[in-house]
């Protein structure tokens, strides 16, 4: 992919060099060749750390909130999953459309640099390179849905099945059956949050978790808690979620996250829909929950 990164080294030169940006948000190669970070350039010296390969996985819309109360010019390099993360953060009043200039890259897929530290690490039995990232094999989005120049060859979604396999799946069990897997699954969880943290949707200034009184859960990783914490957050996301997958892809325990999205967003697409979030960016457009009609359905109530 080093065309790619010397097109975007390119444009980020032109744009720091000219003024037009104070801020060009990229990735930058971290100590192993499967260690891609975000980095923050700040001037045309900064420039040469900018890479894009096949590890570019993480977010960059996550960390506009570290800017959203500036006034700084904002360029961000994204891929499909990132652009419908910045109209989340557009719809959600965070940052202001003319801060920023997006440049879209249509996503051929990443690896998943977890899977390969598991590699390298000597623990995992498997050798020989893994191939696409799991969220990257589900992604119906590749190419970015807002941007203000693109790059790169469109691309075809890697995701060709039912959408919603899993999630019919888990409608077909009775009740007793949904509550004995998801306390089976949710009893691993120890609330590192990591989860929340890597979601551009949670983008609250105070989160109710990080709250002392009134405290909404308790300290200890107790079944009663972990449901607290994972139903009032799904809520939180219903109608916002953009599955980037980030949440699923750095939770050290491997909670299906997605699935319970999913249903989420099953539903709200077929009581409120059609609609998928951040798919594009309409001045004062607002997910369906943040918004009140007279005749929205209430027959699920």
């Amino acid at each position: 992919m080093k065309d790619m990164t010397d097109q975007v080294k390119e444009i980020a030169t032109k744009l720091l060099e000219s003024g037009q940006v104070d801020v060009f948000m990229a990735w930058e190669k971290g100590d192993a060749p499967h260690q891609s970070k975000p980095f923050f350039a700040r001037n045309v010296a900064d420039v040469e750390k900018i890479i894009f390969d096949e590890y570019c996985i993480h977010n960059l819309s996550t960390y506009l909130t570290r800017f959203r109360d500036g006034k700084e010019k904002i360029a961000i390099v994204v891929k499909g999953c990132d652009s419908r993360g910045v109209v989340r953060m557009l719809e959600d009043h965070q940052m202001k459309r003319d801060r920023l200039h997006i440049i879209g890259i249509n996503c051929p897929g990443m690896k998943d640099p977890l899977e390969a530290m598991k590699q390298h690490s000597g623990f995992e039995r498997e050798t020989g390179e893994k191939g696409l990232a799991i969220k990257c094999l589900q992604c119906m989005q590749p190419n970015p849905v807002i941007y203000d120049e693109s790059l790169g060859e469109i691309q075809e979604p890697h995701f060709k099945g039912e959408r919603f396999t899993e999630v019919k799946a888990l409608e077909a069990m009775s009740s007793e059956e949904r509550y004995q897997f998801f306390s089976e699954v949710l009893s691993t969880c120890i609330r590192c949050y990591a989860c929340r943290q890597v979601c551009v949707a949670c983008n609250c200034r105070t989160c109710i978790f990080d709250e002392a009184k009134p405290q909404w859960v308790g300290r200890e990783t107790s079944v009663g808690d972990n449901f607290m914490y994972h139903i009032v957050r799904a809520f939180h996301m219903a109608g916002r979620c953009i599955e980037c997958g980030e949440c699923e892809r750095v939770c050290p325990v491997n909670i299906p996250l997605m699935l319970i999205n999913r249903k989420l967003i099953k539903d709200v697409d077929h009581y409120f829909g059609p609609y998928d979030a951040g798919m594009a960016y309409v001045e004062g457009g607002k997910p369906p929950l943040s918004l009140y009609k007279i005749d929205d359905p209430d027959d699920f109530i």
